[in-house]
């Protein structure tokens, strides 16, 4: 007789349209987790579905003895807010963070990252070996510039202990970029790989990208210096031309001369203050924006 682990865990699942894709997913996960657990449970994040993704879930878990709780968000509030009240809502001493239910690396990897963690790892991240050419610009320049010993990549789902979910919350209570925050956190990371690719497009991508390289890394104060630089190259080649045309005794007319440094100047003003704005907009939001999403209803599932 197989001895199944006593530790209680979760798993979040990110849910947006997903179809019947989400309730065949959620069974695949609730038996694998029977199989190995004696206590667990499902939160499913609705973000604000418009099709039948949450009534086929509801009624995929009212068929089932697994506790399911379904998390209905009263708008569209992307990826990391939901999945942030998700894990606000999972009680488990570990939890899994499924940001989407594309099934493209073995199953058994589920349990495998329980293992690994077991192992000493307080956040296990299982990652395709190959990914889209924009998430890896991304992160080349994440890392780059991150200055963590943990190199950040596109990965399919993670498992976090309750330590590193205190440990994050405890630095920031508002978390933008989970993954960032997990390798800042200091804890120790590890990566299980697997023969796929991930092939979902998350909206929101963009903007998220630039909030996390202006929150973790000092890639926005390397591109302050870079423009500054530049505008001190062109002040210095503007001297250089203007010496020269009065070394050769055939001296122009200066308006355009001098209209081209004043627009210059202001280009490379503006941008630096785009930088500089960005920056604050973050440290506003994190600092004053106490509501960080709206639960509309939840629901709790058990046969």
């Amino acid at each position: 007789m197989t001895t199944k682990e006593k530790n209680f865990v979760s798993a979040v699942v990110y849910l947006h349209n997903d179809g019947a894709r989400a309730a065949e997913f959620c069974r695949m996960l609730a038996a694998e987790l029977d199989a190995h657990f004696d206590h667990y449970e499902l939160v499913a994040v609705d973000d604000a579905c418009t099709d039948n993704t949450a009534e086929l879930l509801r009624t995929w878990g009212k068929q089932q003895s697994a506790p399911l709780t379904i998390l209905h968000m009263s708008l569209f509030h992307g990826r990391e807010n939901a999945m942030n009240a998700g894990l606000d809502a999972a009680i488990g001493d570990y939890v899994y963070e499924f940001d989407t239910t594309e099934l493209c690396y073995p199953q058994t990897l589920i349990f495998e990252a329980y293992r690994t963690a077991m192992q000493g790892s307080d956040i296990v991240s299982v990652c395709p070996r190959s990914s889209r050419n924009g998430s890896g610009l991304f992160y080349k320049v994440f890392n780059a510039y991150s200055h963590s010993k943990y190199q950040l990549r596109t990965d399919a789902f993670r498992l976090v202990n309750r330590r590193a979910i205190n440990r994050v919350h405890a630095s920031s209570a508002h978390l933008p970029y989970r993954k960032a925050a997990y390798a800042a956190s200091g804890l120790k990371m590890v990566d299980l790989e697997f023969d796929g690719k991930l092939t979902d497009k998350t909206l929101g991508r963009f903007n998220l990208a630039l909030d996390s390289l202006a929150l973790y890394t000092d890639a926005g104060f390397k591109v302050s210096i870079g423009i500054t630089l530049c505008m001190m190259l062109v002040a210095v080649a503007e001297l250089v031309y203007t010496l020269a045309v009065f070394a050769t005794g055939h001296p122009v007319a200066g308006w355009t001369t001098t209209m081209f440094v004043i627009t210059l100047g202001f280009a490379g003003l503006f941008a630096v203050l785009t930088i500089v704005v960005k920056y604050l907009t973050l440290l506003l939001s994190l600092v004053f924006k106490q509501q960080k999403y709206l639960v509309e209803s939840v629901e709790k599932l058990q046969k």
